[in-house]
Formats: structure tokens, C-alpha cells, sequence
């Protein structure tokens, strides 16, 4: 494994590819928790929408690694 994904002879890290995949699964994870009315229960939206974003890019991490090397 290089650590790169070569689009078109455009060379990307796989962090930057993992990283945009993480924010859309978490712009559809938080329209879904607002839609449900979860927000209402947090004290600080920016932190947690932070933290759902790092904990989701954890995992995103961690699940495409053993299937990428």
C-alpha cells in the first residue's frame, strides 16, 4: 500500500478520501439526529458535531485499513 490514490495522475492521500467520506456520513448522520429532535438534549452543537465527526473518522479509519493493505 502507498498511502496515495492516484486519480487520473492526481495523486491524494487516502487520509483526504477517508476524511471526505467521514464528513458525508456525518452531515447525513446529524440531519438525522436533528430530524429526530436529538440536538435539544446537547449543551454544546459545534463540540458535539466535532466529536460525531472524529469519533466517524475514527472508524471509517479503522474499518478501511485491513481492506486497503
Amino acid at each position: 500500500m502507498t498511502g496515495e490514490l492516484d486519480i487520473y495522475g492526481v495523486f491524494i492521500p487516502s487520509l483526504a478520501a477517508w476524511m471526505l467520506l467521514a464528513f458525508l456520513l456525518s452531515i447525513v448522520l446529524r440531519r438525522g439526529l436533528a430530524a429526530i429532535g436529538f440536538y435539544r438534549m446537547v449543551w454544546h452543537r459545534p463540540l458535539f458535531d466535532l466529536a460525531l465527526y472524529v469519533v466517524l473518522l475514527g472508524a471509517v479509519v479503522s474499518v478501511a485499513l485491513p481492506l486497503t493493505s
